[in-house]
């Protein structure tokens, strides 16, 4: 008997993954689902007897989903993929009905061996060329491809700042941009923001070659401050020490998580100071200014905390070839 399966994750890279890491030979209906909605849809359409399912996309996130689930008492199991590796994340997924938690990145045999011990699946052997070849229409965008690496590597940085401040942190949907760089402040969240410091580290490797950015809400910084016991003391110096020291975890974590996935290994420079308590405009002004680049912003929230930190990772436009033709491994 066919079993109706939707796959929900807002990057259609990370859909396709999913796709061709099922077990071979098994008689499913796949139905994707590109946010929650999507996939409540799908489960009340009677598309979604297994559900598996990401945790931060726009519309419906993955824990609105699962409330919604056992709200209507939904008959859908769900097995939650997601790059969030928190162990707060694990509980509340667990807390909300989910049948297990699966991290990014994909990999098969931990797919299998969850199916498998549910019960779900009899046979584990992989799929064969032929079914893999299903998926082979679905080429992928560079924008989504490095959506999907970044959101797994800013989980990872995610975690250590969440360890770091002792609280969870709500991880966003990365932002890509690829446009020329003197459009950019127009475009990112930050631009809201009257008052910004930023940390800058540069990064190379593998012919791709950029700057990480962190840029903290100077209403933040003092917030942030509170949190770390050994720096309890507002004085400026201090506060200075606390946006060096973030910037070079969060900046560091995630460049480590990105390259990794890629194969390669990035060159950091120190981290320096470009700026502080000034407009993002003007943090913003440098050589760049001509250039088409690729930008990814990631938006991290403490909630009731009143933090916001972004992380901006920028990539030169020397650099799109190679990072075209290493993310396009990962298909």
């Amino acid at each position: 008997m066919t079993l109706p399966v939707i796959i929900c994750d807002d990057s259609a890279m990370a859909r396709k993954q999913l796709a061709r890491s099922l077990p071979g030979g098994w008689d499913v209906e796949i139905t994707f689902a590109a946010n929650g909605q999507e996939a409540l849809d799908a489960i009340h359409a009677g598309k979604g007897d297994l559900l598996f399912l990401d945790l931060n996309m726009p519309v419906m996130d993955g824990y609105q989903v699962l409330e919604t689930i056992r709200k209507e008492d939904l008959s859908s199991l769900v097995l939650v993929v997601s790059g969030d590796i928190q162990p707060e994340a694990h509980h509340r997924v667990m807390a909300l009905g989910a049948l297990d938690f699966i991290q990014k990145p994909i990999n098969t045999e931990i797919i299998t061996g969850i199916l498998s011990n549910y019960g779900i699946i009899s046979s584990t052997q992989p799929q064969t060329p032929e079914e893999l070849a299903r998926f082979n229409n679905q080429q992928l965008e560079l924008t989504d491809l490095i959506q999907e690496t970044v959101n797994i590597a800013m989980g990872q940085a995610g975690k250590l700042l969440g360890d770091l401040l002792d609280t969870f942190i709500h991880l966003p949907v990365p932002k890509v941009h690829l446009l020329n760089y003197s459009h950019l402040p127009e475009q990112l969240a930050a631009r809201r923001l009257d008052s910004v410091s930023a940390i800058s580290q540069g990064f190379n490797g593998a012919g791709i070659a950029g700057e990480a950015l962190v840029l903290l809400d100077d209403r933040s910084l003092p917030a942030v401050t509170r949190l770390l016991p050994e720096t309890q003391s507002p004085d400026s110096n201090n506060q200075l020490e606390v946006l060096t020291d973030l910037a070079g975890l969060l900046s560091g974590a995630c460049l480590k998580g990105f390259a990794r996935q890629l194969d390669i290994q990035f060159s950091l420079g120190h981290p320096i100071i470009l700026g502080r308590s000034q407009p993002l405009s003007q943090l913003l002004q440098t050589s760049w200014h001509s250039q088409k680049i690729l930008a990814v912003e990631i938006d991290y929230h403490l909630p009731g905390q009143n933090i916001e930190c972004d992380l901006l990772l920028m990539f030169t436009e020397d650099s799109l070839p190679a990072l075209t033709e290493r993310t396009g491994y990962l298909q």
